[in-house]
């Protein structure tokens, strides 16, 4: 090797390696600019090491014109049959096209190994098309790996189906003679937490424990998260106690866990310890402390809190914070200072914002603000029966029943329908039931349309009005 070519050679190594510090830190436009000017040098040839970076650089921006120049380039460089190459390429275009032009890619890659295939497994996961995911899994013309596994067992956790399929691939992946991993634990515990089965959780614990994975941070915070969410905050706080090198995630989980179940003086406590270690809250941290304030009723300290964090710890805030800040803070009966969070909030409130003033207002029978805030969630959520049905609620509460009659109409007019709760109902050996269109089920079949009992939510003051008019015009 000359000294020019191993010069380059050397060029060549120090420019992947920034260019792979710049993508793994998210600096992606930046990592996509040195990759032009490597491309662009004309003594340098570029290998299938740096095409893979600036692909995932232009998913992250979501740019497939710029995967689609890279995928050409490596074909005319002859590099495309890299299969390291082929399955970043089916990454790519599988998050910023479409999934469709990735199997494309895929189906016409010429050397297809287990990377390529897990590529295209976990696209058809990601996006919980599960049964994409299985019936390429089972057209495997290579060995699946743990990854194969991993991918249908996450998205089979995700999905309705639940635990109990995501539970017999894991089975079938240890009969495959593959050791299940700390992806494949960290998959399967939000199955176990949609269905509250707390066994399946201490079965997959003892695993952990068996393979020396329970003292990693990530599946601590995951464990701390099931357990509570389960109703067993001794497990929870066991785990917690347990697990070594406690980072935010950590932390939060068992804050929320202690929020989840109503108990905010724990859950304050576990902040404070957060605090007092010198661990950073960040968002989520924030949204945890907020709702153990609101199952409290601490409205002071979330407010407090609130400010803390935003101001000394530069915690990034969203429309979830300040709509359960004015949730807190409703609930208390601040309904002035509630309303005046949401006029100032940085972005647009929400109706989970409205709702929690209204629902306030209702409570506290504030006419004015509820009016406000149904005008608002009239305008954003305008099917949502529940809204005019807190209004007219809210009238009928203050002696104000020819307002309540007029939102009554206006929904009437609107045709919007409510949902019907699942109560069931029997009148004189009829059974009747609470179908949008069960009065038109029983014409067909000839009934007494009269039997089918129809209810209103609206509070006893309104309905108590509405049989006095009743009476009266008969």
């Amino acid at each position: 090797m000359t000294t020019a070519i191993r010069g380059n050679h050397q060029r060549l190594l120090s420019l992947t390696q920034l260019l792979t510090s710049y993508v793994r830190h998210g600096r992606n436009h930046q990592a996509l600019a040195l990759f032009s000017q490597m491309f662009s040098a004309p003594d340098l040839a570029l290998d299938a090491f740096a095409f893979p970076l600036a692909l995932k650089s232009s998913a992250a921006l979501g740019l497939p014109r710029a995967v689609a120049s890279l995928h050409s380039h490596t074909l005319k460089s002859g590099i495309f049959s890299n299969p390291f190459l082929a399955s970043s390429l089916v990454d790519a275009y599988g998050k910023c096209a479409s999934i469709g032009d990735a199997r494309q890619l895929f189906d016409e890659s010429p050397q297809r190994n287990a990377i390529v295939w897990n590529a295209m497994i976990s696209l058809y996961a990601n996006s919980k098309d599960v049964a994409g995911a299985m019936e390429l899994f089972q057209l495997m013309d290579v060995p699946p790996t743990e990854a194969s596994y991993n991918s249908i067992i996450a998205a089979m956790a995700e999905s309705g189906d639940g635990l109990i399929p995501a539970i017999a691939f894991y089975e079938k992946m240890r009969l495959a003679g593959l050791r299940p991993n700390l992806i494949t634990v960290l998959a399967l515990l939000p199955a176990c937490v949609k269905l509250g089965s707390l066994n399946s959780i201490k079965e997959i614990h003892g695993y952990a424990i068996r393979i020396s994975i329970h003292s990693d941070p990530h599946l601590g915070s995951g464990l701390v998260e099931a357990y509570g969410r389960c109703g067993s905050l001794i497990y929870a706080r066991q785990i917690f106690d347990e697990t070594t090198n406690r980072d935010v995630v950590v932390w939060t989980s068992m804050v929320s866990a202690y929020a989840f179940h109503g108990d905010a003086g724990n859950a304050m406590c576990v902040f404070r310890r957060m605090e007092s270690g010198g661990v950073v809250p960040d968002g989520i941290m924030l949204l945890s402390v907020l709702k153990a304030c609101s199952h409290a009723g601490l409205a002071g300290d979330a407010v407090r809190y609130f400010e803390v964090m935003t101001k000394e710890y530069r915690v990034e805030t969203g429309s979830e914070h300040y709509s359960c800040l004015v949730d807190v803070v409703s609930r208390a009966g601040r309904l002035e200072d509630a309303y005046e969070i949401i006029v100032k909030m940085p972005v647009r409130a929400t109706a989970t914002a409205w709702g929690a003033l209204l629902g306030a207002c209702r409570k506290y029978g504030e006419v004015k603000l509820a009016e406000i805030a149904a005008r608002e969630l009239f305008e954003i959520e305008p099917e949502n029966t529940g809204n005019f049905l807190l209004l007219a609620n809210t009238y009928a509460a203050a002696g104000r029943f020819e307002e309540a009659e007029r939102v009554r109409r206006e929904l009437e007019e609107r045709r919007v329908k409510r949902a019907p709760g699942s109560s069931w109902v029997l009148s004189r050996r009829d059974f009747a039931c609470g179908h949008p269109r069960g009065s038109d089920a029983e014409l067909e079949k000839g009934a007494d349309p009269n039997r089918i009992q129809r209810y209103k939510q609206f509070d006893g003051a309104y309905n108590s009005r509405r049989r006095s008019k009743r009476e009266e015009e008969n």
